[in-house]
């Protein structure tokens, strides 16, 4: 794409913009680098339509390593991947010379993407990004989007055939190693699809089972 295509979908030409893209391009699978795009932009448009103040780099950087711990690179480690991208899109802004403060926005942002009921009272860029990833995954706030508006993100990032499916199969690879990060989220609910052997945590039970005398 050029980049008046990329203006027009709010992507700014800068270095740091640049890099962030190429670092991900050679990370990730076509389909969750085309994912992640997609979330930006859906993100963006939220936040311009509602007249949101955002800082336009730290989104798309959060956007595009919302979902890097679901790639190869973690296929052993126990933390949430939400975590680990977080950990890890915080670490490539370092060199960079971003603020604590904006760091720490970017940590959040990818950190909660999965949490619902939290992100939208906390800075817009958090609030984007889960907007932006519940629109990609799950169709949320798609009527609120032109027909034009979402023919132009995805013919500038596809949506590849059987995405439903495959993003469900890129969650379970991501996680099927660490089934115990995703208690307390709905990532169980990818665990429970896939493998019929996996067993949810009850919150009760763990209460009721406490060493707690009453």
């Amino acid at each position: 794409m050029n980049t008046d295509e990329l203006c027009a979908l709010g992507i700014p030409d800068s270095k740091l913009i640049r890099d962030v893209t190429k670092f991900i391009r050679d990370t990730e699978s076509d389909l969750l680098f085309h994912h992640s795009a997609r979330v930006f932009c859906w993100g963006a448009m939220t936040g311009n339509r509602k007249g949101m103040i955002f800082d336009t780099e730290l989104l798309y950087t959060a956007a595009m390593f919302h979902d890097i711990g679901l790639t190869a690179r973690y296929e052993n480690s126990q933390l949430r991947f939400e975590v680990d991208g977080a950990n890890a899109a915080r670490d490539f802004l370092k060199s960079y010379g971003v603020t604590n403060n904006d760091l720490q926005i970017v940590w959040n942002a990818v950190a909660l993407h999965t949490t619902p009921g939290i992100p939208e009272f906390m800075d817009p860029e958090i609030a984007l990004l889960q907007g932006g990833a519940g629109m990609d995954v799950a169709g949320r706030s798609y009527d609120q989007f032109t027909d034009e508006e979402r023919q132009a993100v995805v013919k500038a990032f596809p949506r590849e055939n059987h995405f439903k499916e495959g993003i469900i199969d890129a969650f379970y690879h991501g996680m099927k190693h660490r089934p115990h990060t995703t208690f307390g989220t709905f990532n169980d609910d990818v665990l429970a699809f896939k493998d019929p052997m996996f067993q949810r945590v009850d919150m009760c039970s763990v209460i009721l089972g406490s060493s707690w005398p009453c």
